[in-house]
Order: C-alpha cells, then sequence, then structure tokens
C-alpha cells in the first residue's frame, strides 16, 4: 500500500470511483474530471507500479498490478467502487474484476488495450527502448500534439507536461516513468484477454481514431456475448485520450452507474 502514490479529489463521503491510468500515465491525470466534471465523487487515482511517484521497484506484471490495488482497496474503503480505467489500466481493471469481484461495483473501460497483437508490442517496446526520452520539453510536446493527445486542450496539456516531464542526467528529458517497467508493461498487454464477471455493469469506450484500434474486434465480441445487457458500448469520435478530451461525456457515462 506505502509503495503507491494515490491522488485524491472529491468529498471523503462520495461515492467512491478507483480510477486506473494507462501505460506512461500517472493518477494525477484524472484531475480534470474529478474537479470539473464529478465533484460528488471520491475518486482515488494511484501512480501504478512503476509509474509517477509509486514505487519503480520490479515486479510490474498486471498480477502485481492487481495484488497492489487491493492493499489500497482494503486500506481506503469499506464497499465496492466504481472502477474507471483506460488504456493499460483497463486490462488491469478487468484482472482485478476476475480476482476481486466482490470489490467492483461497475466498469468503466476507456478504450481499453488488452488481448494485443504480440508483434506489434515488440515493436512498441523496441521503440520505447531506442527512443526512450527527448532533446527538450517542446520535442515532447510535440510528440503529444502530433499523437493521441491531439484533440485534448492546451491547458490540460500544460498541466501534464509540468506535473510528468523530468529533466534526465543525461541532459534529456522524459517522461516520470521507470523505462523498463514500460517496456515490460507493452509485453503484458499481448496477453490473452480476460472478461469480468457476465453480471458486472460494463460500459466499453471505444476512441474510434485509433488504428489500428487497441479494442480489438476479438475482444469487443467476446466482451458483448458475454455481458450482454449488462454492457454498454459507447463510440466516440477521438484519439486514445478519451477522459482527458472528452471529461463531459465520460462523467455522464459514470453519473449513470452512481
Amino acid at each position: 500500500m506505502s509503495d503507491l502514490k494515490i491522488h485524491r479529489f472529491g468529498p471523503e463521503d462520495g461515492t467512491p470511483v478507483l480510477a486506473l491510468h494507462g501505460l506512461t500515465g500517472h493518477g494525477r491525470r484524472w484531475r480534470h474530471l474529478a474537479d470539473g466534471h464529478l465533484p460528488q465523487v471520491r475518486m482515488i487515482a494511484p501512480d501504478l507500479r512503476g509509474h509517477g511517484r509509486s514505487t519503480w521497484s520490479p515486479p510490474w506484471g498486471i498480477a502485481d498490478q492487481v495484488d497492489s490495488l487491493i492493499d489500497l482497496l482494503d486500506a481506503e474503503v469499506d464497499e465496492r467502487v466504481i472502477v474507471v480505467a483506460h488504456s493499460y489500466g483497463g486490462a488491469i481493471a478487468l484482472h482485478l474484476a476476475v480476482r476481486a469481484p466482490e470489490r467492483v461495483r461497475a466498469l468503466v473501460l476507456l478504450d481499453p488495450a488488452i488481448g494485443l497483437n504480440p508483434a506489434r508490442m515488440l515493436e512498441i517496446a523496441d521503440l520505447t527502448m531506442r527512443y526512450p526520452d527527448y532533446t527538450d520539453a517542446a520535442e515532447a510536446r510535440s510528440e503529444k500534439v502530433h499523437g493521441a493527445w491531439a484533440d485534448v486542450a492546451d491547458d490540460v496539456l500544460d498541466e501534464e507536461m509540468t506535473e510528468h516531464l523530468v529533466d534526465l542526467e543525461n541532459g534529456r528529458v522524459g517522461w516520470r516513468y521507470a523505462v523498463p517497467a514500460v517496456i515490460a508493461s507493452w509485453g503484458e498487454l499481448a496477453r490473452p484477454i480476460v472478461l469480468p464477471p457476465a453480471d458486472l455493469p460494463t460500459v466499453l469506450v471505444q476512441a474510434m481514431r485509433v488504428q489500428p484500434p487497441y479494442v480489438t474486434p476479438p475482444f469487443r465480441a467476446a466482451l458483448t456475448a458475454h455481458l450482454g445487457d449488462n454492457l454498454t458500448v459507447v463510440e466516440m469520435d477521438v484519439d486514445h485520450m478519451v477522459a482527458n478530451a472528452r471529461p463531459a461525456e465520460v462523467a455522464a457515462l459514470i453519473e449513470k452507474l452512481l
């Protein structure tokens, strides 16, 4: 428990929501959603292992992330939580729901990444190893603006830069995460899909501008067949950073579960 940095938003007596960021991210990314659109919610947003201000020490596997989250929930809440999870966090949320169904009230999966092509994960992990940092902040920002953050507001990106970009010993800059942990975690996303309990209310948001998609057709089909009426599928014309680009729409989906 003490190994995780936790960002807390909202009132202590609010409905508890566990918010899980994606690979290379951090828990403070949820601030705009929580403070600006869900002020009544008690949002608990950890930096995952290997990320942000949490421990960078291994192990970094999905099972180890789930272990840390169960410890966190044991310490923080006495009731079931709604889990809102983005990308890699979505894979962790699914494994958490399987491991500890008594702790999870509902899932909101924002462009979750699970069961991905192993060759593609190898390629991305190799690129992370070869190019782990940037010449300066302008280069780092440009990568986001011309990538997954293209439709995120400037002030949100400004906060991301301030919180997450750090000076490195080699004179360059990089994001606040352990590069070995991120490389290992790309491999974790090639693991087979898992499905939550069949009676668990689940919202799946697919970011339709992401190509090739993180939400693969086999995963979406399996989730649909498994959950039936307990699944709500929402397609958004947005890039990968769903909660940062469309916080009002994401908040509305969460409010329906409160």
